[in-house]
Formats: structure tokens, C-alpha cells, sequence
């Protein structure tokens, strides 16, 4: 589980009691160079250090399907958009 510690409060110039945290505590990045679709995933640094091996085992297994699907998709969208018309160089 978590640590119970909360991250920094963002410094602001007025105090406003509806202030919000943007804490990003998982990522899943999807990128392309051409034809080639990469898709990776980070986690939250404190979340890491919390999580047992056995936790750390199974969301690599888990986010390593989240990403094969995102990137599979992706790669499907790319496959059904017209190709990139030739140049006139």
C-alpha cells in the first residue's frame, strides 16, 4: 500500500482552499517514429517503493498487457489512415 505521506503542496501566491494536487501516479506513453509503434509505462516513484516484489510482479505482467493492447491499437489506427501522400520535391 501507499505511503499515508502526501507530495508537496504546489507554492502559490494566494492561499485558495479548492487548490488541487495533480499527482501523476501512473503513465502510459505511446509513441511512433514511421511505421514503428513504441509504447511504454512508469510508475509513480513512491508507489514503486511501496509495492512488495510479488505486487511489483504481477503490475509488470498486468501493465505489460495494457501496453501491448494500447500499442496494438495504435498500431490499427495507423494501418487505417491514409497513407502519407508523396511530395512534390
Amino acid at each position: 500500500m501507499a505511503s499515508q505521506v502526501p507530495p508537496q503542496k504546489p507554492v502559490t501566491s494566494a492561499a485558495n482552499p479548492q487548490d488541487v494536487w495533480d499527482v501523476e501516479l501512473l503513465h502510459v506513453h505511446v509513441s511512433r517514429k514511421g511505421q514503428l509503434v513504441n509504447a511504454e509505462w512508469a510508475l509513480h516513484p513512491q508507489i514503486k517503493a511501496d509495492l512488495s516484489a510479488e505486487e511489483w510482479k504481477e503490475l509488470g505482467e498486468l501493465m505489460s498487457k495494457v501496453t501491448t493492447i494500447v500499442g496494438h491499437r495504435f498500431s490499427q489506427a495507423l494501418g487505417e489512415t491514409d497513407p502519407t501522400p508523396p511530395g512534390n520535391a
